[in-house]
Parts: C-alpha cells; structure tokens; sequence
C-alpha cells in the first residue's frame, strides 16, 4: 500500500469501519418497542426491519464480495460507509414504516460492501505474522461496535429527548468521522491500475474449502446468537422478563458485547480450533439460559444468557477467522471473508423473519424456545465438526500464522 496514513493508523481505522458494522446492525435494537408502541407494529413487522438488513447484506455479498480484491480495500469501505450513513440518515428522520424499512436497506448494503474489505484489511494491516492480532481485534471491535448501539441506545431512549431519533444522529456523525479517517487510507496495489470487475458471488480456493466450511458453521453460529439476541432481546426484557428501563433493558443486553469483547481479547493466544469448540460449548450453555429466562422471566437468567452468548461469539469468530485467514493468501481473502459473510446473514435473515412470524403467531416464549434451540444446535455441531477435525494436523506456516 502507498500513500496516507501509516500502517498502524490504517489498522485501527479499519477495525473502526469493522465496529461500525455491528454498531450500524444493532442501532434499532432498543427502539423498536418504540417503534411497536407507537406505530402498533407486530413482532412481525419489527423482526421483518432486522431480517431485511442481513438479507440485503446477503445479495450485496453475491453480487459485490469481491469487489475490494479488485479495486482495493479503500474504495470498497467507503463506499460502505457511505451507504451506512445514508441509512442511518433515513432512520433519523423516518415518519413511517416504509422509511425505515428503506434505511434498514441501505445500512445492509453499507455493511454488506465494507465488512470483508475491513477485516482484510485488518489482517494486512498488521503485516506479517499479524493474524493472531487482526481476528482479536475483529472480535472486539464488532463488541465495541455493539456494545455502543445498546448501551448508548438504551441511555438515550429512557434519558434523552427524541428516543427514537438521537442515537441515530449520534451514529450518523460517528460514521461521517470514520469517513473522514478512511478516506486518507492508503491506496492498496489493486486500487492502480483500475482492474476490470464485473458483478460475481464470492468464491473459496479449493485449498481451503475445507478450512471454509468448519469457519462458516462457526462464525454462523456466532451470528446466531447476535442475530436471536438483537431482533428479541429488546422484547424479552420487557415482556417476559418484566423489565421497562430501556437503559436497564440495554445495559443487559450489553452484557453480550462486553463479553465478547474482553473474551476475544483474553482468548488471542488459541488455537483457531480450540477457540471453536470452546465457544460452541459455551453457546449450548447460553442457549438453555435464555430460554430457562423467558420460562421463569428471570431477569438473571437472562443475564447469564447474554453474557455467555458474547463469550461463545467471540470465541467462534475468532477461531472461524482465524483459519481462514491462515488458510487464504491476501489476494483472495476478501472475496473469501466475503463468502463467509455470506452464509452467516443469510441463515441469521431467514432465522429472525421466521422468529418474527412465530412470535406473533404462537407467542413471544416460543419463539425464544425456538431461537434457543437453533443456537445450541449450531453451538453443539460446531463443537463436532471442530473436533472432529482437530486430530488432523496442520502444516507449520498454516498453525504459525493461526492466533496465538
């Protein structure tokens, strides 16, 4: 790369865009029993304004994964940010389902450009040898990102004026500044000369497409957790477990952030395999805690539920990232981290559209049942399928340029 800022700086711009992704998918959790109140929405319609933003996600990644290997990791996250904060701005001033709905479209194109740019472009940003650190980071980012939209989202609607508008706002500022930041990256070689792109889905070397579908069952099922807890947790809170401070309700659920954050952070040094096993256990623990929470509304529970759940994502993401970046050169890995992308949104789109429908048919408990056994079931098969191929040894550059 050449030009603008320093390989250090260009490292934690990019882990800011990779924040702004988790903060820009999570913005409207705490709004929308705003939403629900005051416009009288079903669960539904306000599972349907997050299921349309992984969903978008996924036809972004089909069409455009890899677009950053072709014209540069730069051009493709601003690109992303400038379609986030134009869907922020949407939600901002929204006056009617239909807006939201289309700022939630435009945020999903947003993340679905700039999220495989971003985390490639963490990992050659930290240069050689700097794998371990760049998927550390992922993870806490993506933490930092989602602890922000819930803690500063609940404090704002339960404290400050216009709750379902100033957080917005907030975001969108934020999101101009990380433009700003992005816009002095240095220019990667695939930026000169313009390469010719056309449309294409994201693709794995046949290498590593083995590497790619134990990461894909893992970092799915991270996305599970977030996805389950992101669409409902708002509901959860103050429907079953009774609880109607929105900055109670956000703290909460901030706990899954935090979680993850500090996890992902302490968890650096393992071994990309046994990262996912631990993590997918810890799932099937936090699984049978969130549902024991809406059985009992037990607000303890659902504690134990979130904080879990964030320990068991930081874990898979880390140890899915992790062999996938040792496993993919530079040249490929943002189409790949594209793929992998892609198979995450598209089964958490379908998971919450179809929540949604079971929660206003048959009752908010079931769908959390449900929702519940969906991620202690990917939990528990990644848990086998890392397992299972943990005996098979690893060649000595792949296991060296795994975390740890």
């Amino acid at each position: 790369m050449r030009h603008g800022l320093g390989r250090e700086a260009g490292f934690w711009v990019s882990a800011a865009v990779v924040a702004h992704t988790l903060w820009t998918s999570a913005a409207p959790a705490m709004i929308y029993p705003l939403y629900a109140a005051q416009w009288g929405l079903t669960p539904t319609v306000t599972t349907g304004l997050f299921a349309v933003y992984p969903i978008v996600v996924v036809a972004v990644l089909i069409g455009f994964g890899t677009l950053s290997d072709r014209i540069g990791r730069r051009a493709a996250m601003l690109l992303g940010l400038a379609a986030s904060a134009g869907g922020v701005l949407l939600l901002a001033v929204a006056a009617d389902v239909g807006t939201l709905f289309a700022g939630r479209i435009l945020m999903g194109i947003g993340v679905g450009l700039s999220a495989g740019p971003a985390a490639a472009a963490l990992v050659e940003f930290a240069g050689p040898g700097g794998t371990g650190r760049a998927g550390s980071v992922t993870a806490a980012a993506q933490s930092l990102g989602l602890a922000l939209a819930l803690l500063l989202g609940g404090a704002l609607v339960q404290h400050a004026p216009w709750p379902a508008r100033l957080s917005f706002w907030l975001l969108f500022a934020v999101l101009v500044l990380i433009f700003a930041a992005a816009w002095f990256l240095p220019h990667g070689r695939a930026d000169s000369p313009p390469a010719r792109w056309r449309p294409g889905t994201p693709s794995v070397p046949p290498h590593a497409r083995g590497a790619f579908a134990t990461a894909a069952l893992a970092v799915t099922a991270a996305y599970t957790h977030g996805a389950i807890l992101m669409s409902l947790g708002a509901q959860i809170a103050d429907d079953l477990v009774a609880s109607p401070d929105a900055f109670v309700n956000g703290a909460a659920l901030s706990l899954f952030a935090l979680a993850s954050g500090a996890v992902g952070i302490l968890a650096r040094g393992m071994a990309p395999r046994a990262a996912m096993i631990g993590g997918g256990a810890v799932s099937v623990a936090g699984a049978a805690f969130l549902a024991g929470s809406a059985a009992l509304q037990s607000l303890v529970f659902f504690l134990a539920a979130t904080a879990m759940a964030g320990a068991g994502y930081a874990l898979l993401v880390l140890g899915g990232l992790g062999i996938v970046n040792a496993a993919v050169p530079d040249r490929q890995r943002g189409g790949t981290l594209s793929a992998l992308f892609l198979f995450a949104y598209l089964f958490t789109g379908v998971l919450t559209a179809g929540l949604g429908r079971v929660a206003a048919g048959a009752g908010l408990e079931t769908a959390v049942d449900i929702g519940a056994a969906v991620m202690g079931l990917l939990g528990g098969l990644t848990v086998l399928r890392a397992a299972g191929n943990h005996a098979k040894p690893e060649s000595p550059a792949r296991a060296g340029a795994c975390p740890g």
